[in-house]
């Protein structure tokens, strides 16, 4: 006898029954898509459309991170005062279409420059800013507190996925329409983006007009006065920093040093996409059984740990290719039962008045100090030696879940209770 199954049995209940997660999950996952295959593309219309330089080069990245820095907390002030989060992000959507359309236009009419690179880079980098301190505040009003982590799971696992499909198709798009043309593939994604945005129809709580009284500083000063963000922040910022360290020297290291070449280096960085979507899949398995707390701990420990055989590698090619293959895989794990975990904590914790502004402080934090790790990175490589500097940053990376061990995160079995908005914070 043939048993039919009902349709929301194929597809995870909160995406079966939540319509306006849906048109989030839907427009985020496209749009991660769409960033991966400008990640590629925006670099290879430099170098290939425009012989850029290395310095050339540099500039364009910093194009595009210095506006975390400049604008993460008045955006963050910005997005609470004004309410309207969803419209918020429609309109950065449709702003970064707009933007990344004027290179494959530039390119055809021949008047593309790296002036124009930087602009964009730069305008597209802002806009990202604002369309992130408002879609954290967002999740928390499409989301039912009890769902926070299996919402989590599944926005992070989209964004495992598109490290999987984005560079494969960003490269389909640049050999087959060019590296410009490949770059308005992009800005059409910012497009469907902004379409499944605008169908999602969800009251959000009202605009709070005095949101910024307490200064842009609001944000950090509640993150330094509550143990749990504190932490939290203390241990990803660590991370990061001896992370970005790592990334500064990886690709030199492993084809230097380990002779890696660039077909198998491909495969392992490949190894790191499918953990993190593994990593998205047993995050909530993990949680129910330990609690969310110290799944957050093993997080922060997994994704940097195994990266730890990266400098140990040595000896016979197939064993280096072993070693490096699971240390990506194992750290992509790791890195979505961070993730996954440390954003359910901060939406259930941080109060709704101050969510943008906690968002943005954050960022600046989170995001600022990865400039700096690549610039030790770089440095301490030239004066220690390759391999030296890959164990200092590996090391120090572990180093971040020491922030947790005295914090309440490591008691933490379920998700903590909304914290009271100081007065002075209002």
């Amino acid at each position: 006898m043939r048993v039919e199954l009902p349709a929301r049995r194929l597809i995870p209940e909160l995406l079966a029954e939540n319509a306006a997660f849906r048109g989030l999950w839907m427009a985020q996952s496209i749009s991660l898509v769409g960033d991966q295959v400008s990640l590629l593309a925006l670099p290879l219309v430099a170098v290939l459309t425009l012989h850029a330089g290395p310095a050339e080069m540099g500039y364009l990245v910093a194009a595009e991170l210095v506006p975390s820095l400049l604008f993460s907390l008045h955006a963050g002030v910005w997005a609470d005062r004004r309410g309207d989060r969803r419209g918020l992000m429609i309109a950065t959507d449709v702003g970064r279409a707009a933007l990344l359309a004027t290179i494959p236009v530039a390119a055809v009419l021949g008047v593309l420059s790296m002036t124009q690179m930087y602009v964009v880079a730069f305008l597209v980098g802002s806009l990202t800013v604002l369309f992130w301190v408002s879609y954290n505040a967002l999740f928390v009003v499409l989301v039912p507190r009890e769902r926070f982590i299996s919402g989590s799971s599944l926005l992070n696992g989209s964004r495992a996925v598109s490290y999987m499909a984005g560079p494969a198709i960003g490269g389909l798009l640049v050999q087959a329409l060019t590296a410009p043309l490949a770059v308005g593939a992009d800005a059409l994604s910012f497009v469907a983006s902004a379409l499944f945005m605008r169908g999602i129809d969800s009251p959000e709580p009202e605009p709070d007009p005095d949101a910024g009284s307490g200064g842009v500083m609001a944000g950090l000063r509640f993150i330094a006065r509550n143990p749990i963000m504190r932490a939290s922040l203390g241990a990803t910022a660590t991370i990061n920093l001896f992370n970005f360290m790592f990334f500064a020297l990886w690709i030199l290291f492993a084809t230097r040093t380990l002779h890696v070449n660039a077909g198998a280096l491909g495969l392992v960085i490949g190894a790191g996409a499918i953990g993190s979507v593994i990593g998205s899949f047993v995050t909530g398995a993990v949680q129910r059984r330990l609690g969310v707390g110290p799944t957050f701990a093993i997080g922060c420990v997994l994704f940097p740990a195994p990266l730890m055989l990266v400098p140990a590698a040595g000896g016979a090619r197939p064993l280096v290719l072993c070693m490096l293959f699971l240390a990506e895989f194992f750290s992509g794990m790791g890195v979505m039962m961070l993730d996954i975990t440390g954003g359910a904590i901060s939406a259930a914790l941080v109060p709704a008045g101050l969510r943008s502004r906690v968002a943005g402080s954050y960022m600046v934090v989170n995001y600022g100090v990865r400039p700096i790790g690549s610039l030790i990175g770089g440095l301490m490589g030239a004066s220690l030696g390759l391999r030296p500097a890959v164990w200092v940053a590996t090391v120090g990376a572990v180093a971040g879940v020491l922030w947790l061990l005295p914090s309440p995160i490591m008691r933490l079995r379920e998700l903590p209770q909304p914290a009271e908005q100081p007065a002075d914070l209002r």
